[in-house]
């Protein structure tokens, strides 16, 4: 799994018919800081993620192992929507107040 902010979304009229129904979203890879460690994915929304949450994504085979994924043709999908997260009993993201 990795820690990403949803950064936008991505919208295609013509793709394999497999993939209709699912929304993409583009993300930014962050650190445990929840700042931009510079990479970016675009993903299959899994859990209805919006604008600007944390999130966790799954790649690879990983990636076609949800309801919404099984047997198509996905590379990346967004399976969890982040409340918060805490290091060394310090909260760095909490939902509502970092957004």
């Amino acid at each position: 799994m990795v820690l990403a902010k949803v950064v936008g979304t991505l919208v295609s009229t013509q793709k394999e018919s497999s993939m209709d129904g699912l929304k993409f979203l583009i993300l930014q890879n962050v650190d445990i800081e929840g700042k931009s460690t510079g990479g970016f994915v675009v993903a299959a929304d899994a859990v209805d993620a919006g604008a600007g949450e944390m999130v966790l994504y799954a790649s690879g085979s990983s990636a076609r192992q949800t309801k919404q994924t099984n047997n198509r043709p996905c590379d990346a999908v967004v399976m969890a929507i982040v409340d918060n997260w805490e290091t060394d009993g310090k909260f760095k993201y909490k939902k509502g107040i970092n957004d």
